[in-house]
């Protein structure tokens, strides 16, 4: 998982971002520390306490592919960090990520064959 530190929360997800904005609001939100859920021993934040109600409910939902990686580097048989700000899509109700605008441009030109591809490394990276 891609997960950062962030006070109290040492396994943070998103960088702090709450995942059921990225669909909701269309946009990428900051969650609130105090309005939080664990989910397979990863933190994430959300902006309000219904958020985090539709979350817990079914977090498979909001989950963001590839545990939080790039979607360009698994397409790349690769793993890196993410800009949860600059370098987002939601494509047939999936959360992806990309590693900052500029790869997310590129990402962008065909985002149905990284994500083809992605899903073909995703098993073999995420070991």
């Amino acid at each position: 998982m891609n997960v950062v530190s962030d006070g109290a929360d040492a396994r943070l997800m998103l960088r702090g971002h709450d995942p059921v904005a990225y669909f909701t609001d269309g946009r990428p939100v900051p969650g609130r520390p105090e309005i939080k859920a664990e989910h397979r021993g990863v933190t994430y934040r959300f902006a309000t306490e219904d958020h985090r109600r539709l979350f817990t409910a079914n977090a498979e939902k909001y989950l963001p592919q590839y545990g939080g990686f790039c979607s360009w580097g698994v397409a790349q048989g690769k793993l890196f960090d993410v800009d949860p700000v600059n370098g987002w899509k939601v494509v047939d109700g999936k959360l992806y990520l990309n590693f900052n605008g500029d790869i997310h441009k590129v990402w962008e030109g065909d985002p149905a064959g990284f994500i083809s591809k992605a899903n073909r490394n995703w098993p073999g990276l995420n070991r």
